[in-house]
């Protein structure tokens, strides 16, 4: 006599919020998510940024507000970009004491340092006035080496200021062993190094320029940033690299056109792993709310659980506030 078993009915499991809430294998904690915010010099109020609603170029006082409502969501870090008043091929900005990211770090190591991780990103474009990630060669090239000691100045002037982590993104090479050597130099063993260690030349990045004002003014970044077609293993050598020089955490960007790569760094690697939810990952979802062909609330969830389940232990999102402050109705 054959045994009958009755018809599974994976439904069951499904019917109400909270058993979906109970049994579910992907979860989000505020705490998990990083703010990137923008600080510009010599504005007297915050400026909206026209391709990312409820994005701004805060003043020192307005970053200061902005940050502190993000530590009582309970949002785990925030990252930093700054845009100075004067620019120059070397970005000399960048390194000054007295620069707009070294003050407004300050602020908010005073402020929310011991509630929450303050980052400072050390790239250079911010601050040359060519747009570009370095130091140029008369040809107009980025000029890695070169490129390397200001990263290294740029970074140490970042710890001295208070940052809590550093987070190249230049994508030169050797620039996580040049940063690492010029902190632990400085006195600075203990501050971490959050490489971009997977970063696409992505047609994602337009409403960050117009935030940071960091556009490049010829050319563009293909030359040293990867290639969204390139081989994978290009990827997960870079992620060995730096790792190898000394990287405490890495970073996949953009996150969501690179959902595949992303699973492939967590299978790879036994340290964090962030994932930036790009500007322009944030633009579309907001533009095609605005429209009504989306639900907003639910799309900005579905696209930080996706990222979440690929792999990700950390994720930089300009919603990090908003999400943190009603992740717990779900």
């Amino acid at each position: 006599m054959t045994a009958q078993f009755p018809v599974a009915r994976p439904r069951r499991l499904r019917r109400t919020a909270p058993m979906r809430r109970m049994v579910a294998g992907t979860r989000l904690h505020p705490s998990e998510l990083i703010l990137p915010m923008f600080v510009k010099e010599g504005i007297g109020e915050p400026s909206p940024i026209g391709s990312m609603p409820g994005v701004f170029q805060h003043t020192r006082d307005s970053l200061r507000k902005a940050a502190h409502e993000a530590a009582e969501a309970g949002v785990g870090g925030l990252i930093l970009f700054g845009i100075p008043q004067t620019k120059d091929a070397r970005g000399s900005a960048g390194d000054d004491p007295a620069g707009i990211v070294q003050q407004a770090v300050a602020d908010l190591v005073s402020d929310v340092g011991d509630t929450m991780v303050v980052m400072t990103d050390t790239c250079l474009d911010e601050f040359t006035d060519h747009g570009h990630c370095g130091i140029l060669t008369p040809e107009g090239e980025v000029d890695n080496d070169a490129t390397l000691e200001r990263y290294a100045a740029v970074a140490v002037a970042q710890a001295r200021a208070g940052s809590q982590v550093i987070a190249p993104s230049g994508m030169m090479d050797g620039q996580v062993a040049a940063i690492r050597a010029a902190l632990d130099a400085d006195g600075f063993e203990q501050v971490p190094i959050l490489a971009y260690s997977v970063k696409y030349a992505s047609a994602l990045y337009g409403p960050f320029r117009e935030a940071a004002e960091c556009a490049p003014q010829f050319g563009d970044r293909s030359a040293y940033q990867q290639d969204p077609a390139g081989p994978v293993g290009e990827a997960l050598r870079e992620i060995r690299l730096d790792l190898q020089e000394g990287a405490d955490a890495v970073m996949v960007k953009p996150a969501m056109l690179y959902l595949d790569i992303l699973r492939q760094v967590r299978d790879l690697v036994d340290v964090p792993v962030a994932a930036y939810q790009v500007s322009g990952e944030y633009a579309m979802i907001e533009a095609a709310a605005a429209n009504g062909w989306i639900d907003r609330n639910r799309a900005i969830m579905e696209s930080l659980v996706a990222i979440r389940r690929a792999g990700a232990d950390m994720i930089l999102t300009y919603w990090a506030t908003e999400v943190a402050r009603n992740i717990w109705r779900r």
